[in-house]
């Protein structure tokens, strides 16, 4: 295995150049893409219904495309699963991935082409590796096993001619076979339909392998970790897999999840985090440099272009659309793609904000459907887990998860929040936790501050401390166990309070 780590390393670096033009030259590249995008895009139904042989430049597709959620594109996205060809891109569709539609109540089905699956989801896991090797030059990571928590394929219920699942499931299905040979557990595992019987397989196989990377969810991968040390008897995972290198993980922030990661789950200084902005729709940005914690790289030759939105515009058809030249530091953007796969200036539903410009670096703040602003406060995800991290380091307290939404003002009360968390370790003063992470909320938001000004529209939040294993539990009764399921930070009504109190109440 060590011929096996040299050559792949050689290899990777030889993909470092390329990163660094993307560094130097964002505009030309995302010019480069958008070109080829719209000759492509010229090829379908789409682009002959909104006059793409008459595209020029990115204003003309600004003004004659109009920007499209998922209910927006689902006819077309129907017509494709129902294997229409050339509808929404001129090559055919064989995978779509199922995301769990968090930007509404429903499942989404995003189209996987060839394209997308080379130039973007590969390209983007071969650069994740390089730039991890950049920052480790002396990594042994190839000598030993990736571990990776993947979803499961089913058979699209349109037709029998094409699957879906997990990004995650499609992307290991589609993986050539010198990649197959450094991960574990073997593909039959990974994509096992029933999770809790596939997270015991996995636990199984990979306590006796030699995993030296990780990569997926901070949740899912504490629940398989969990499983390893109870069947293995080991206080430590580390016991378990002596040569760890590096957690690549992805989807949810990992900053509430470090201090249990870097103490408890991996209890040592060698042991690195690479962050990672992988969704169904693309992979679109990779941490560069291991210090700068959060901030991830904007890959922007994976062939799809970016516009980015002021939020106050996002619901907007036509809305003031930015190109990556245009952005500005420390603003929050509704990120918008056209992609390889057939999206054409589709929401994604994601909030960014930008913390470095050449090379363009950015921060994901939230999501354009995950907030609080049932009384103008506007809290944002990125304000919540900013003020859950520093209610943790001022208490010794460690995150399992939580959520958050409001309470409505009724009867002459006023309004307030309300939380639901589940910790790993209790902080040492509940009350204080909870201090700091209100006066936390209004440090960093003004209106959350100006609305709890002397209580006059907000009062203290109110926070129910749950026992260990109740997300789990909630998340299992709706079906929502897998990869590709999340836990909501935020919601702008008590749709998922009341479900989990009201569970919570049942069980007493």
């Amino acid at each position: 295995m060590t011929f096996l780590n040299t050559t792949l390393k050689w290899l990777l670096q030889r993909r470092l150049p390329r990163i660094e033009a993307i560094m130097k030259q964002p505009g030309a590249m995302q010019q480069k893409v958008f070109a080829q995008l719209i000759r492509a895009g010229s090829r379908t139904e789409w682009g002959r219904l909104h006059g793409y042989k008459s595209i020029k430049t990115i204003q003309d597709f600004q003004q004659q495309v109009p920007v499209s959620s998922y209910e927006d594109l689902f006819p077309y996205i129907e017509r494709v699963m129902k294997g229409e060809n050339k509808v929404l891109w001129p090559s055919p569709v064989r995978w779509f991935a199922k995301s769990s539609g968090t930007t509404n109540a429903r499942s989404k089905f995003i189209p996987v082409t060839t394209e997308s699956l080379d130039e973007s989801h590969f390209k983007g896991g071969k650069d994740m590796m390089a730039l991890y090797v950049a920052n480790n030059p002396d990594s042994k990571a190839f000598e030993g096993k990736g571990l990776s928590i993947g979803g499961s394929l089913h058979q699209n219920p349109y037709s029998t001619n094409s699957a879906a699942g997990d990004v995650s499931a499609v992307v290991m299905k589609n993986l050539p076979s010198w990649a197959q040979f450094i991960r574990t557990p073997t593909i039959d595992i990974a994509l096992m339909d029933e999770w809790e019987a596939k997270m015991e397989r996995m636990a199984e196989i990979t306590s006796q392998e030699n995993v030296t990377s990780l990569l997926g969810t901070p949740t899912w991968g504490l629940v398989l970790i969990d499983k390893i040390l109870a069947r293995t008897g080991k206080s430590n995972i580390l016991d378990v897999w002596p040569n760890f290198e590096v957690m690549m993980h992805g989807a949810v922030n990992f900053q509430p999840y470090r201090e249990l990661f870097q103490q408890q789950v991996f209890p040592s200084r060698t042991v690195r985090y690479q962050e990672v902005y992988n969704a169904s729709e693309g992979f679109f940005a990779i941490q560069d440099d291991l210090n700068r914690i959060g901030e991830m790289l904007l890959m922007l030759d994976y062939g799809i272009f970016y516009e980015f939105v002021p939020t106050q515009e996002a619901d907007q058809p036509f809305p003031k659309a930015l190109t990556i030249e245009e952005v500005e530091l420390d603003k929050n953007y509704a990120l918008i793609v056209s992609t390889n796969g057939g999206l054409w200036r589709y929401k994604v539903g994601d909030t960014v904000r930008f913390t470095s410009l050449y090379p363009h670096r950015l921060k994901v703040s939230g999501r354009t459907k995950h907030y609080i602003n049932a009384f103008g406060e506007e809290v944002i995800v990125e304000n919540a887990e900013n003020a859950i991290t520093k209610a943790c380091e001022a208490t010794g307290a460690i995150i399992a998860d939580y959520t958050a939404g409001p309470i409505y003002m009724s009867n002459g009360a006023n309004g307030s929040h309300e939380w639901v968390i589940e910790f790993v370790q209790e902080p040492t003063s509940q009350q204080r936790f909870n201090q700091i992470l209100d006066d936390t909320l209004r440090q960093i938001n003004s209106d959350y501050d100006a609305k709890r000004y002397n209580d006059m529209v907000l009062k203290r939040p109110r926070i129910h401390v749950v026992p260990p294993g109740t997300f789990y539990a909630w998340m299992k009764q709706r079906g929502k166990l897998g990869g590709q399921h999340k836990v909501p930070r935020l919601a702008n009504s008590r749709e998922y309070l009341d479900d989990i109190l009201g569970q919570l109440t049942v069980g007493r």
